[in-house]
């Protein structure tokens, strides 16, 4: 059973310089797993709402490498809404997590490590079912 606790940002190190800046992503250092798949969103049009899914196995770790938006995620339980807009700052989403991205900037761009290599199987497309995956007990959910 995934919960909003089990997310976190992770800040990757900044080098500064006049030049520019560098920021380092590393496997197992600050991204918690080995990425076997990485993909990115750009030119998305305004007003538009990404994903509204979660992962049965895979986990992200997901960064806003130019402009704004924001991730909204959901346990099923409580529900978050994070503004990302730092290219240094990922946020690190476990398996089975509801997720939906929305409010993006002009020029956003989102750039995403997962540690799975892409399977339609482990896709949750239903809210519904996801909050029955995610609580086999039967807590009532507020």
């Amino acid at each position: 059973m995934a919960r909003l606790a089990d997310t976190k940002l992770i800040k990757t190190p900044v080098i500064q310089d006049t030049r520019g800046n560098l920021s380092i992503i590393e496997n197992g250092i600050n991204i918690p797993f080995e990425a076997k798949r990485i993909f990115y969103l750009f030119d998305v049009p305004s007003g538009t709402v990404r994903t509204g899914h979660a992962h049965k196995k895979c986990k992200h770790v997901i960064f806003a490498l130019s402009g704004s938006f924001d991730v909204v995620l959901d346990d099923g339980f409580d529900n978050q809404r994070i503004h990302m807009n730092r290219a240094y700052n990922g946020l690190y989403m476990p398996e089975m997590m509801w997720r939906e991205l929305d409010n993006f900037s002009s020029g956003a761009v989102c750039l995403v490590f997962a540690s799975e290599h892409y399977d339609a199987t482990d896709y949750i497309r239903s809210y519904d079912k996801y909050v029955q995956l995610n609580n086999p007990s039967g807590t009532l959910m507020v």
